[in-house]
């Protein structure tokens, strides 16, 4: 027991011992420690997470609220916008009216004279471009079209549609079917054709001609627009088609800028007034094929009267010279190239009525279909025409003139009451 006492071995080992016991208690004291800092930390981001959920669960509040706000202030600035618009319109749409009138009586003035009457016509014309696209504004802002017609042939509704565009000399009409469109939707069908012919007339060669085919289906009558143009892509087909077929209201910003306004329109008068439109075919020209379908319910046989005989006055009357009769615009299809339109007197005896063959959906009767109700202009003669006289020439223009003028007699009631 001495030696080991005296052995400094012993006392390394000894020393060694000591310093490894309190190497493990300090180890000890530092592992409790870490575990109950581990331990408070755990419990820290505890509470730091449920405070982050608070702060997302507040945040998600403020962008809710932001974003109704957001859609509040929007909607606001839209109706504000369009409130504007529809007020400016309608100041625009009376101008029009009232520019109208004066160059019916000028032309009712001067209209003898052909190369005034000429140039009244021509202003009449831009009077009609000008009208009808505050008619499409007013339409995009909530208004209405601002006049009602009465009945009218499917043909007269796509003459009328013909001249309210700027290269109307362009676009032949072919007619194989004999229904009247009822009176409310006349110029709603007429304004739709027109921004439909403007678009095949912007987008397509000068030199090309534009064809409306009238034609009868089984669910009512089809207007067909060809033309030669370069077609639309499927990314503008489908635009095209959410514009005409809109499932929730339009906004004027959305239009781009400059804005588009022709698919808007027809797509807010077809929801409105309840006939569809389509351009999602291609035309046998390589172009567009656009189609409206109007139903039977925009449908009638009702007889279109000519305006002399409609407004008629009651009782004996002096006798008169019978009025000149209305000319209408022969197509050339052979002859594209030509510019200058014959007219055509044109008269106002039709065949008789035919027994009925059955009925639609809509109670209207068959027959309707083997004879036309409107006037389709005749073929060419083949035979050259003398040259007419400078009275001749004058005479037939007034002649044109009257007939123009009788026509717009007829919408003198207006379509209904605006939401203000």
């Amino acid at each position: 027991m001495t030696s080991l006492v005296q052995d400094p071995v012993f006392w390394v080992l000894i020393a060694v011992t000591l310093v490894a016991l309190a190497a493990v208690l300090r180890a000890r004291r530092t592992n409790v420690g870490l575990r109950k800092r581990n331990a408070d930390l755990h419990d820290e981001r505890g509470t730091l997470l449920g405070k982050f959920d608070e702060l997302q669960a507040h945040q998600a509040g403020l962008r809710a609220q932001f974003a109704a706000e957001l859609a509040d202030v929007r909607s606001d600035a839209e109706e504000e916008t369009k409130s504007v618009l529809k007020a400016a319109m309608r100041t625009l749409q009376s101008l029009a009216d009232e520019q109208q009138i004066v160059i019916d009586q000028a032309q009712k003035k001067y209209g003898e004279d052909p190369q005034i009457l000429a140039d009244l016509m021509a202003i009449d014309h831009t009077n009609s471009q000008f009208g009808r696209r505050a008619q499409g504004i007013a339409v995009l802002c909530g208004g209405w079209l601002g006049r009602r017609e009465s009945v009218a042939s499917v043909y007269d509704v796509a003459r009328s549609a013909q001249g309210r565009i700027r290269q109307f000399d362009r676009v032949r009409i072919h007619a194989q079917a004999s229904f009247s469109v009822v009176s409310r939707a006349v110029e709603p069908v007429a304004v739709v054709l027109a921004e439909l012919l403007a678009n095949a007339t912007k987008y397509s060669a000068p030199s090309t001609p534009v064809e409306i085919n009238i034609k009868a289906v089984s669910k009512g009558v089809c207007l067909i627009v060809d033309d030669g143009g370069l077609g639309m892509g499927q990314e503008e087909k489908d635009r095209a088609a959410a514009l005409l077929s809109p499932a929730a209201p339009l906004t004027i910003s959305s239009l781009g800028n400059p804005p588009q306004f022709g698919f808007a329109v027809s797509g807010m008068l077809a929801t409105r007034y309840g006939f569809t439109v389509s351009v999602d075919s291609v035309s046998p020209y390589g172009g567009v094929r656009a189609v409206i379908l109007l139903p039977d319910e925009l449908l009638t046989t009702e007889a279109v009267l000519p305006p002399s005989a409609a407004s008629r006055p009651q009782g004996p009357t002096p006798i008169q010279q019978p009025p000149a009769p209305q000319p209408v615009a022969v197509e050339h299809p052979e002859s594209p190239a030509e510019t200058t339109t014959q007219l055509t007197p044109v008269s106002d005896s039709g065949p008789g009525p035919m027994p009925p063959v059955g009925t639609t959906a809509g109670g209207l009767p068959k027959r309707r279909r083997s004879s036309p109700v409107a006037v389709v202009p005749p073929a060419q003669q083949s035979t050259p025409e003398p040259a007419r006289s400078n009275q001749e020439t004058a005479s037939l223009l007034g002649a044109f003139q009257r007939g123009t003028r009788s026509g717009r007699t007829t919408t003198t009631h207006t379509e209904g009451q605006e939401n203000s």
